[in-house]
Protein backbone atom coordinates (compact mmCIF):
# COMPACT_ATOMS: atom_id res chain seq x y z
CA UNK A 1 0.00 0.00 0.00
CA UNK A 2 1.10 3.25 -1.37
CA UNK A 3 2.03 5.90 2.09
CA UNK A 4 -0.81 8.24 1.15
CA UNK A 5 -3.48 5.11 0.46
CA UNK A 6 -2.26 4.42 3.67
CA UNK A 7 -2.43 7.66 5.65
CA UNK A 8 -6.61 7.98 3.80
CA UNK A 9 -6.76 4.12 5.09
CA UNK A 10 -5.53 5.25 8.95
CA UNK A 11 -8.13 7.99 8.66
CA UNK A 12 -11.14 5.94 7.75
CA UNK A 13 -11.23 4.06 10.77
CA UNK A 14 -11.96 5.34 13.62
CA UNK A 15 -9.10 4.28 16.50
CA UNK A 16 -6.86 1.32 16.43
CA UNK A 17 -7.97 0.70 20.68
CA UNK A 18 -10.97 0.06 19.15
CA UNK A 19 -10.80 -2.27 16.52
CA UNK A 20 -11.24 -5.76 16.84
CA UNK A 21 -8.62 -7.94 15.46
CA UNK A 22 -11.35 -9.78 12.47
CA UNK A 23 -11.94 -6.28 11.43
CA UNK A 24 -8.62 -4.68 11.15
CA UNK A 25 -7.48 -7.61 8.88
CA UNK A 26 -10.51 -8.47 7.17
CA UNK A 27 -13.36 -6.07 7.23
CA UNK A 28 -11.43 -2.80 7.34
CA UNK A 29 -9.21 -3.72 4.38
CA UNK A 30 -11.45 -4.93 2.56
CA UNK A 31 -14.65 -2.08 3.51
CA UNK A 32 -11.83 0.46 2.76
CA UNK A 33 -11.85 -1.32 -1.07
CA UNK A 34 -14.99 -0.66 -1.20
CA UNK A 35 -15.07 2.63 -0.04
CA UNK A 36 -13.12 4.06 -2.39
CA UNK A 37 -15.06 1.89 -5.14
CA UNK A 38 -18.08 3.86 -4.10
CA UNK A 39 -16.10 7.13 -3.25
CA UNK A 40 -15.16 7.30 -7.43
CA UNK A 41 -18.73 7.06 -8.27
CA UNK A 42 -19.96 9.63 -6.16
CA UNK A 43 -21.98 7.05 -4.09
CA UNK A 44 -23.15 8.57 -0.17
CA UNK A 45 -22.35 6.44 2.83
CA UNK A 46 -25.90 6.25 4.05
CA UNK A 47 -27.00 4.63 0.56
CA UNK A 48 -24.81 1.77 1.47
CA UNK A 49 -26.11 2.13 4.98
CA UNK A 50 -29.44 1.49 3.19
CA UNK A 51 -27.78 -1.45 1.34
CA UNK A 52 -26.88 -3.43 4.10
CA UNK A 53 -29.94 -3.06 5.56
CA UNK A 54 -31.64 -5.43 1.94
CA UNK A 55 -28.37 -7.63 3.07
CA UNK A 56 -29.09 -8.42 6.30
CA UNK A 57 -32.94 -8.90 6.14
CA UNK A 58 -31.84 -11.20 3.05
CA UNK A 59 -29.92 -13.47 5.58
CA UNK A 60 -32.52 -13.08 7.92
CA UNK A 61 -35.12 -14.72 5.27
CA UNK A 62 -32.28 -17.49 4.67
CA UNK A 63 -32.12 -18.50 8.30
CA UNK A 64 -35.95 -19.41 8.32
CA UNK A 65 -34.89 -21.94 5.93
CA UNK A 66 -34.45 -25.03 7.39
CA UNK A 67 -31.72 -26.11 4.57
CA UNK A 68 -28.26 -26.06 4.86
CA UNK A 69 -27.65 -24.00 1.68
CA UNK A 70 -29.82 -21.21 2.56
CA UNK A 71 -28.46 -21.38 5.41
CA UNK A 72 -24.73 -20.70 3.83
CA UNK A 73 -26.43 -18.13 1.71
CA UNK A 74 -27.33 -16.48 5.21
CA UNK A 75 -23.59 -16.75 6.30
CA UNK A 76 -22.55 -15.02 3.37
CA UNK A 77 -25.39 -12.30 3.14
CA UNK A 78 -24.38 -11.44 6.72
CA UNK A 79 -21.11 -11.07 6.48
CA UNK A 80 -21.68 -9.08 3.43
CA UNK A 81 -23.91 -7.07 5.41
CA UNK A 82 -21.73 -6.22 8.10
CA UNK A 83 -18.63 -5.22 5.48
CA UNK A 84 -20.98 -2.77 3.77
CA UNK A 85 -21.29 -1.41 7.77
CA UNK A 86 -17.76 -1.30 7.89
CA UNK A 87 -17.61 0.53 4.15
CA UNK A 88 -20.49 3.15 5.50
CA UNK A 89 -18.22 4.54 8.13
CA UNK A 90 -14.89 4.74 6.72
CA UNK A 91 -16.68 5.71 3.34
CA UNK A 92 -18.15 8.65 5.52
CA UNK A 93 -14.87 9.67 7.14
CA UNK A 94 -12.81 9.32 4.26
CA UNK A 95 -15.29 11.97 2.46
CA UNK A 96 -16.17 13.83 5.61
CA UNK A 97 -19.35 13.49 5.29
CA UNK A 98 -20.31 11.48 8.57
CA UNK A 99 -23.73 12.96 10.22
CA UNK A 100 -25.70 11.62 13.07
CA UNK A 101 -28.26 10.60 10.54
CA UNK A 102 -25.94 8.31 9.40
CA UNK A 103 -25.10 7.41 12.92
CA UNK A 104 -28.52 6.57 13.95
CA UNK A 105 -29.34 4.63 10.42
CA UNK A 106 -26.16 2.86 10.73
CA UNK A 107 -27.35 1.65 14.52
CA UNK A 108 -31.01 1.04 12.91
CA UNK A 109 -29.46 -0.88 10.10
CA UNK A 110 -28.17 -3.62 12.99
CA UNK A 111 -31.81 -3.55 14.72
CA UNK A 112 -32.96 -4.50 11.59
CA UNK A 113 -30.68 -7.61 10.89
CA UNK A 114 -31.37 -9.16 14.20
CA UNK A 115 -34.86 -8.31 14.11
CA UNK A 116 -35.02 -10.81 11.34
CA UNK A 117 -32.20 -13.09 12.79
CA UNK A 118 -34.28 -13.22 15.79
CA UNK A 119 -37.61 -13.79 14.63
CA UNK A 120 -35.83 -16.72 12.35
CA UNK A 121 -34.69 -18.28 15.30
CA UNK A 122 -38.28 -18.01 17.03
CA UNK A 123 -40.00 -19.66 13.81
CA UNK A 124 -37.53 -22.21 13.33
CA UNK A 125 -37.45 -23.64 16.93
CA UNK A 126 -41.15 -23.40 18.11
CA UNK A 127 -41.89 -26.87 17.44
CA UNK A 128 -38.66 -28.35 17.72
CA UNK A 129 -38.47 -30.09 21.01
CA UNK A 130 -36.72 -28.27 23.98
CA UNK A 131 -32.72 -29.84 24.71
CA UNK A 132 -33.09 -32.17 27.41
CA UNK A 133 -36.57 -32.36 27.45
CA UNK A 134 -37.60 -34.53 24.19
CA UNK A 135 -41.21 -34.60 24.59
CA UNK A 136 -41.68 -30.93 25.37
CA UNK A 137 -42.00 -28.72 22.51
CA UNK A 138 -40.62 -24.89 22.38
CA UNK A 139 -43.97 -23.50 21.28
CA UNK A 140 -44.75 -19.92 22.99
CA UNK A 141 -41.78 -20.06 25.17
CA UNK A 142 -39.13 -19.63 22.62
CA UNK A 143 -41.14 -16.24 21.26
CA UNK A 144 -41.09 -15.23 25.01
CA UNK A 145 -37.12 -16.35 25.22
CA UNK A 146 -36.13 -14.40 22.36
CA UNK A 147 -37.79 -11.50 22.93
CA UNK A 148 -36.04 -11.03 25.94
CA UNK A 149 -32.85 -11.83 24.65
CA UNK A 150 -32.68 -10.10 21.33
CA UNK A 151 -35.15 -6.42 22.72
CA UNK A 152 -33.63 -6.26 26.01
CA UNK A 153 -30.27 -8.65 26.57
CA UNK A 154 -28.54 -7.58 23.05
CA UNK A 155 -30.01 -4.23 23.02
CA UNK A 156 -28.43 -3.69 26.68
CA UNK A 157 -25.37 -4.97 25.82
CA UNK A 158 -24.52 -2.93 22.53
CA UNK A 159 -25.39 0.15 23.71
CA UNK A 160 -23.28 0.05 26.50
CA UNK A 161 -20.76 -1.14 24.50
CA UNK A 162 -20.49 1.27 21.69
CA UNK A 163 -21.40 3.99 24.50
CA UNK A 164 -18.15 2.79 26.15
CA UNK A 165 -15.69 2.58 22.88
CA UNK A 166 -17.19 6.59 22.26
CA UNK A 167 -16.01 7.58 26.21
CA UNK A 168 -12.77 5.76 25.37
CA UNK A 169 -12.77 7.74 21.81
CA UNK A 170 -13.27 10.95 23.41
CA UNK A 171 -10.70 11.12 25.92
CA UNK A 172 -8.17 9.61 23.91
CA UNK A 173 -9.03 11.67 20.98
CA UNK A 174 -11.69 14.35 21.23
CA UNK A 175 -11.56 14.43 17.47
CA UNK A 176 -11.77 11.19 16.91
CA UNK A 177 -14.95 11.18 20.36
CA UNK A 178 -17.03 13.45 18.32
CA UNK A 179 -20.28 10.44 18.79
CA UNK A 180 -19.78 10.64 23.04
CA UNK A 181 -23.32 12.38 22.99
CA UNK A 182 -25.91 13.37 26.09
CA UNK A 183 -29.14 12.88 26.85
CA UNK A 184 -29.68 17.02 27.91
CA UNK A 185 -28.71 17.85 24.76
CA UNK A 186 -30.45 15.40 22.59
CA UNK A 187 -33.46 16.13 24.36
CA UNK A 188 -32.97 19.75 24.12
CA UNK A 189 -32.45 19.52 20.53
CA UNK A 190 -35.46 17.18 19.90
CA UNK A 191 -37.26 20.26 21.47
CA UNK A 192 -36.60 22.69 19.85
CA UNK A 193 -36.78 21.12 16.34
CA UNK A 194 -40.00 21.36 14.55
CA UNK A 195 -42.00 19.15 13.53
CA UNK A 196 -43.31 20.68 10.47
CA UNK A 197 -40.53 19.87 7.73
CA UNK A 198 -38.84 17.67 10.13
CA UNK A 199 -41.04 14.71 10.61
CA UNK A 200 -38.62 11.74 10.20
CA UNK A 201 -35.53 13.29 11.78
CA UNK A 202 -37.83 14.06 15.11
CA UNK A 203 -38.70 10.32 15.17
CA UNK A 204 -35.04 9.20 15.06
CA UNK A 205 -34.25 12.01 17.28
CA UNK A 206 -36.42 11.10 19.80
CA UNK A 207 -35.44 7.66 18.93
CA UNK A 208 -32.12 8.90 19.80
CA UNK A 209 -32.61 10.46 22.96
CA UNK A 210 -33.62 7.03 24.48
CA UNK A 211 -30.73 5.44 23.14
CA UNK A 212 -28.15 7.57 25.02
CA UNK A 213 -30.25 8.11 28.00
CA UNK A 214 -30.31 4.02 28.59
CA UNK A 215 -26.77 4.09 28.52
CA UNK A 216 -26.30 6.95 30.50
CA UNK A 217 -28.71 5.10 32.78
CA UNK A 218 -26.65 1.69 33.19
CA UNK A 219 -23.63 3.88 34.13
CA UNK A 220 -23.90 6.03 37.00
CA UNK A 221 -20.77 5.96 37.64
CA UNK A 222 -19.32 7.16 34.76
CA UNK A 223 -22.14 10.38 35.16
CA UNK A 224 -20.75 11.16 37.95
CA UNK A 225 -17.20 10.93 36.64
CA UNK A 226 -17.76 13.06 33.77
CA UNK A 227 -19.62 15.91 35.76
CA UNK A 228 -16.70 15.46 38.34
CA UNK A 229 -14.51 16.57 35.55
CA UNK A 230 -16.76 19.07 33.60
CA UNK A 231 -16.77 20.63 37.07
CA UNK A 232 -13.22 21.02 37.73
CA UNK A 233 -11.54 21.36 34.45
CA UNK A 234 -14.28 22.40 31.62
CA UNK A 235 -13.64 20.35 28.28
CA UNK A 236 -9.72 21.54 29.11
CA UNK A 237 -9.38 17.23 30.29
CA UNK A 238 -5.65 17.48 31.59
CA UNK A 239 -3.31 15.12 29.70
CA UNK A 240 -2.47 12.98 32.51
CA UNK A 241 -6.16 12.09 33.11
CA UNK A 242 -6.46 10.97 29.97
CA UNK A 243 -3.45 9.16 29.53
CA UNK A 244 -5.12 7.64 32.94
CA UNK A 245 -8.57 7.09 31.85
CA UNK A 246 -7.05 5.41 28.56
CA UNK A 247 -4.79 3.19 30.23
CA UNK A 248 -7.70 1.47 32.34
CA UNK A 249 -10.42 1.59 29.60
CA UNK A 250 -8.15 0.16 26.69
CA UNK A 251 -8.20 -3.34 28.16
CA UNK A 252 -11.99 -3.20 28.49
CA UNK A 253 -12.21 -2.54 24.68
CA UNK A 254 -11.69 -6.15 23.37
CA UNK A 255 -15.10 -6.36 25.61
CA UNK A 256 -16.68 -3.88 23.66
CA UNK A 257 -16.01 -5.67 20.71
CA UNK A 258 -16.74 -9.69 21.94
CA UNK A 259 -20.03 -8.37 22.86
CA UNK A 260 -21.37 -6.60 19.73
CA UNK A 261 -21.05 -8.03 16.07
CA UNK A 262 -18.45 -10.57 15.01
CA UNK A 263 -18.35 -13.40 18.14
CA UNK A 264 -22.68 -12.96 17.73
CA UNK A 265 -22.37 -13.81 13.81
CA UNK A 266 -19.59 -16.11 14.72
CA UNK A 267 -21.77 -18.00 16.83
CA UNK A 268 -24.72 -17.66 15.05
CA UNK A 269 -23.66 -18.57 12.16
CA UNK A 270 -22.07 -22.08 13.76
CA UNK A 271 -25.58 -23.04 15.67
CA UNK A 272 -27.51 -22.16 12.06
CA UNK A 273 -25.20 -24.68 10.38
CA UNK A 274 -25.25 -27.12 12.47
CA UNK A 275 -29.36 -26.74 13.29
CA UNK A 276 -28.93 -26.25 16.91
CA UNK A 277 -30.05 -22.57 17.24
CA UNK A 278 -31.41 -22.39 21.07
CA UNK A 279 -27.58 -22.37 21.35
CA UNK A 280 -26.83 -18.82 20.60
CA UNK A 281 -29.21 -17.43 23.07
CA UNK A 282 -27.55 -19.38 25.39
CA UNK A 283 -24.39 -17.88 24.22
CA UNK A 284 -25.95 -14.39 24.06
CA UNK A 285 -27.52 -14.84 27.74
CA UNK A 286 -24.35 -16.44 29.86
CA UNK A 287 -21.37 -15.98 27.97
CA UNK A 288 -21.89 -12.31 26.58
CA UNK A 289 -24.07 -11.47 29.46
CA UNK A 290 -20.82 -12.65 31.73
CA UNK A 291 -19.07 -10.23 29.79
CA UNK A 292 -21.24 -7.63 29.94
CA UNK A 293 -21.55 -7.76 33.35
CA UNK A 294 -17.73 -7.76 33.72
CA UNK A 295 -16.77 -5.13 31.48
CA UNK A 296 -19.55 -2.54 33.52
CA UNK A 297 -17.90 -3.70 36.64
CA UNK A 298 -14.59 -2.71 34.91
CA UNK A 299 -15.47 0.60 33.77
CA UNK A 300 -17.77 1.55 37.00
CA UNK A 301 -14.78 0.98 39.22
CA UNK A 302 -12.14 3.12 36.91
CA UNK A 303 -14.78 5.85 36.75
CA UNK A 304 -15.29 5.72 40.92
CA UNK A 305 -11.45 5.89 41.38
CA UNK A 306 -10.48 8.70 39.27
CA UNK A 307 -13.89 10.65 40.59
CA UNK A 308 -12.44 10.28 44.13
CA UNK A 309 -8.99 11.05 42.90
CA UNK A 310 -10.18 14.45 41.35
CA UNK A 311 -12.08 15.15 44.24
CA UNK A 312 -9.37 14.51 46.50
CA UNK A 313 -7.51 17.11 45.01
CA UNK A 314 -4.96 14.71 43.10
CA UNK A 315 -3.30 16.78 40.09
CA UNK A 316 -3.05 14.93 36.97
CA UNK A 317 0.18 16.48 34.82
Amino acid sequence: MKKEDKELYLASIKSVDTEEFLDMWFYRPLGFSCALFFRNRGIHPNVITILSIFLGIGAGICFMQDELRWNMLGVLLLMWANLYDSTDGQLARMTGQKTRWGRILDGFAGDCWFFCIYFAIAARETFEPIPFMPDYNWGVAIWILVSYSGFWIHGSQCQLADYYRNIHLYFTNEKNGNEFHNSIAQKKEFDETPWKGNFFWKVFLNAYVQYVTNQERMSPMFQKFIKTVYKHYGTNIPRGLREEFRKGSLPLMKYTNFITFNSRAIMLCFTMLIGELWMYLAFELIVLMAAFLYMRYRHESLCSRLTQKIEEGYEFN
